[in-house]
């Protein structure tokens, strides 16, 4: 069972979502970290499950959960973010209790954001919308429409299910080599987000605070497929997924 929970649940309508999960070359954690900082964004929740991996994320000497809800009261954004990959087992549900949750609170557009492989990285964003208004306003602003593709987990599951909601979706997505992470991805990433939400977000400090997360979430990735090593040999947990990352 998968639980979203809110300390503050007022005044939402209208917002949109930004979910920000883990994914090919971390655009959406290290995006996702540095508007929470560069915002200044406020904690108002959290995603829990008892199939999540037990960890807890230490941030200012303060231990947090590692899925947690960000509000920007500025800009009318919520902002979902994992420092883990979630487990296949979990993405389905995760999706209908995502789309559940923005439809309870009336929220205006779930956006996911995230990188796609390539092996020589142009610059460009990419957009493909399961809202065929959002996908003509993201082709103004110089997005590209993918054309043929696959998009998986989350994501994926959000896309797909939002008409049984009533919620209108979209998916960003920046070419990464995937061999490395590099700042600069999320920087584009979030540059999208500024056109296409109508945002203003600084991106003049991203490279170091986005460094700063990359090296956060792949000790913190490690430490997680340590720990389910450990679950599988002693027998009293299964694994709770692949890590992307391994």
């Amino acid at each position: 069972m998968i639980e979203i929970m809110l300390t503050d649940d007022k005044g939402l309508k209208g917002y949109t979502l930004i979910e920000a999960f883990p994914g090919i070359g971390l655009v959406g954690p290290m995006a996702g970290s540095y508007m929470v900082e560069k915002l200044g964004m406020e904690y108002i929740g959290y995603l829990n499950s008892d199939m999540f991996p037990p960890i807890a994320s230490v941030h200012n000497s303060t231990p947090m959960r590692p899925a947690r809800i960000y509000k920007s009261e500025k800009y009318k954004f919520l902002l979902m973010v994992s420092e883990f990959t979630i487990p296949q087992a979990l993405v389905q549900q995760l999706a209908n209790e995502i789309l559940a949750f923005s439809r309870k609170y009336s929220l205006q557009h779930i956006v996911s954001v995230g990188g796609m492989p390539s092996q020589k990285p142009t610059g460009s964003i990419y957009i493909t919308s399961a809202d065929k208004d959002m996908l003509k306003k993201a082709v103004k602003l110089g997005m590209k429409p993918i054309q043929e593709g696959v998009v998986a987990g989350v994501t994926a599951a959000l896309l797909v299910k939002s008409p049984e909601y009533g919620i209108s979706t979209s998916d960003v997505m920046v070419e990464v080599d995937p061999r490395i992470t590099d700042p600069k991805y999320a920087e584009i990433a979030i540059e999208g987000l500024n056109k296409l939400l109508n945002m203003d977000i600084d991106l003049r400090e991203l490279d170091q605070e986005a460094k700063e997360v990359e090296t956060k979430i792949r000790e913190l990735l490690k430490k997680i497929k340590d720990s389910h090593a450990q679950y599988s040999q002693d027998g009293t947990q299964p694994e709770a997924g692949p890590s992307m990352y391994a």
